[in-house]
């Protein structure tokens, strides 16, 4: 199974409260684990132009304003810009199949600041991180769907990302039950 580049989207009745209606692009996973970030959990005390100003980045009158996200409960001090395939940095790049990039040093900041940069970008801090098996598990045990990430839904309306999700997969959000279980 190979998650890299797909949208998890967390059940109804998810036991972990850190992720209720969480949707997460899967951005790295190989047998070493799983690393991915949360893209539809908008953080409400943390602006970009607040975060630039602690980073000592001067924001341009043309800088963007980007929104920035809780990426996921590990490293909270860290960020990360999913962005577009429009801006590659060399090593400090990582390619996201289905057409992203993941970069995390402040050059990003600084384009984005100045109004440069990708076309499309997300700021997350923190990410989601799963050990070996541990993902494949919960997804077993029927916490997750899987399904492709559309450019559009991953940097379109943060909060109708989850629906918007299992519709595009062809799931009324209502129909879905906390109960899971097989057939």
């Amino acid at each position: 199974m190979q998650l890299a580049g797909q949208l998890l989207i967390a059940m109804p009745g998810m036991a972990d409260p850190r992720f209720d209606h969480s949707v997460i692009l899967i951005c790295a996973h190989s047998d070493e684990g799983a690393m991915g970030l949360i893209v539809n959990k908008p953080l409400q005390e943390v602006t970009f132009a607040g975060l630039l100003d602690h980073l000592n980045i001067p924001k341009a009158a043309e800088g963007r304003d980007i929104r920035v996200h809780l990426g996921g409960p590990v490293e909270r001090g860290r960020g990360f810009v999913l962005h577009s395939p429009d801006w590659r940095k060399g090593p400090a790049t990582v390619e996201v199949p289905g057409g992203f990039g993941m970069t995390a040093t402040l050059d990003i900041l600084e384009a984005l600041a100045r109004g440069e940069g990708p076309e499309q970008a997300l700021l997350a801090l923190g990410y989601s991180g799963w050990g070996p098996g541990q993902l494949e598990a919960e997804i077993l045990r029927n916490d997750w769907l899987t399904s492709p990430a559309p450019e559009g839904l991953v940097f379109g309306e943060a909060r109708e990302k989850w629906t918007a999700a299992l519709k595009g997969m062809g799931i009324d959000p209502v129909s879905l039950s906390s109960a899971a279980g097989r057939a």
